[in-house]
């Protein structure tokens, strides 16, 4: 794993190291036995003081990371909802002219590509996990398996012309080579087609604590003022944003080629960005101090109920840098449930923590469960109480201090 020199938008040299979260595992480089070898990679960020960009330190192989995985859109019955209504914001815009085909970049299972095949729209996905698209092409949606780029547009662009929308969810910031992906895109795009990117706002991150977001898939975190760095410089530009619950908390950015009339939010957004001195060194910094804080204050709600059945939901790719960085295993949290197939049975990467059904964990009748998917925190409280007849209490640990509830 190689450690850059330069910033992976402005390519300038200037980036300060403000945050470390120690050697640790990929997030989703889960385990078939607890005794398995892992291996273990720096986790730390800096920030580019010439165009503000929040970045890791270290760039890993992305065959490793993407060529099999297993998150599946579907799982979420909150992405299910949103895809939905991104369809129709989407089609909105696009005020139901059927013409052209939609593409979807890193379109995973297809589960946001489904309600525009729904209503007769053409649509391609894209996606570099083998298993994923063998999923996707079951479901009805024609996908293709290959890492996006330059060269994957060029392809598409010869055998099927140029995208009418281009959409690409929470997956920006997972590229290796941000120029090269956004090159692709521009692409591939229709000249007087609609580009959306959808990220989870480096804003919210800040302000809301969401530490647990870092890991090594996610390469760069976006603030407006840094993405329209990495924008401005392949002649695109922002039309409007919306939100998406998503993550936590993402932004849902609509680009155009051509420079259009900008909807009033988007300065809202840049203004807001400035009042609270979100692209400095000095708040990031800050940053840092207060995830320390934040680390110390779950280890005691944690201690102090250690002689309680403790438990865990979600083991989600977040939760693994939340666990190895406070350095929670099996003392701490006994099991985790998670409602994907392809995670029961194994272990957590690093902290070697049993994951099963939530029917299987919900039998050993704990008194705390610790809600890792903190970001699907009412669905999940919604099918602990309405299913399982849940009674006992709730650790949230994020976003901001950890709560009991």
């Amino acid at each position: 794993m190689k450690r850059i020199t330069i910033c992976r938008v402005c390519k300038s040299r200037k980036i300060k190291e403000f945050l470390d979260l120690g050697h640790q595992p990929y997030a989703n480089a889960l385990l078939k036995s607890p005794n398995d070898k892992e291996k273990f990679y720096p986790l730390s960020l800096s920030y580019c003081e010439n165009c503000s960009l929040v970045q890791l330190n270290h760039t890993p192989d992305p065959k490793e990371l993407f060529s099999n995985y297993i998150w599946v859109t579907a799982t979420s019955s909150t992405a299910r909802i949103h895809a939905q209504v991104f369809y129709k914001e989407i089609t909105s815009r696009l005020k139901n002219n059927k013409k052209g085909y939609i593409l979807e970049v890193a379109s995973n299972d297809g589960t946001f590509l489904i309600p525009f095949i729904e209503e007769g729209y053409t649509v391609l996905g894209v996606d570099p996990a083998k298993n994923i698209t063998e999923t996707a092409i079951a479901n009805g949606v024609p996908t293709r398996c290959e890492f996006f780029g330059v060269s994957s547009a060029k392809r598409i662009l010869k055998d099927v012309g140029s995208a009418r929308v281009v959409f690409a969810r929470n997956v920006l910031p997972h590229v290796a080579d941000t120029h090269d992906f956004i090159k692709g895109m521009h692409t591939v795009l229709a000249d007087n087609g609609m580009l959306i990117i959808e990220i989870h706002y480096a804003k919210k991150i800040y302000q809301q604590l969401h530490y647990d977001s870092i890991y090594h898939e996610h390469l760069c975190y976006f603030t407006i003022k840094s993405l329209e760095e990495l924008l401005h410089r392949y002649g695109l530009f922002i039309e409007d944003i919306t939100t998406s619950p998503i993550s936590g908390g993402s932004l849902v950015i609509y680009i155009r080629k051509t420079k259009v009339k900008e909807a009033p939010i988007v300065e809202v957004y840049r203004k807001a960005e400035k009042m609270i001195a979100l692209n400095t060194f000095l708040s990031w910094n800050n940053f840092a101090k207060r995830v320390k804080t934040h680390r110390e204050k779950l280890l005691t709600i944690l201690h102090e109920n250690k002689n309680k059945v403790i438990v865990g939901y979600g083991a989600s790719a977040r939760s693994s840098t939340l666990l190895n960085y406070c350095g929670i295993g099996e003392k701490e949290i006994s099991i985790i449930a998670d409602q994907n197939p392809l995670k029961q049975g194994l272990y957590t990467a690093g902290t070697h923590i049993p994951i099963k059904s939530p029917d299987n964990v919900m039998r050993k009748n704990p008194h705390f469960v610790v809600i890792l998917a903190w970001n699907f925190k009412n669905e999940i409280i919604k099918i602990l109480k309405e299913k399982y007849n849940y009674q006992g209490k709730y650790v949230i640990p994020l976003p901001n201090n950890p709560k009991v509830l």
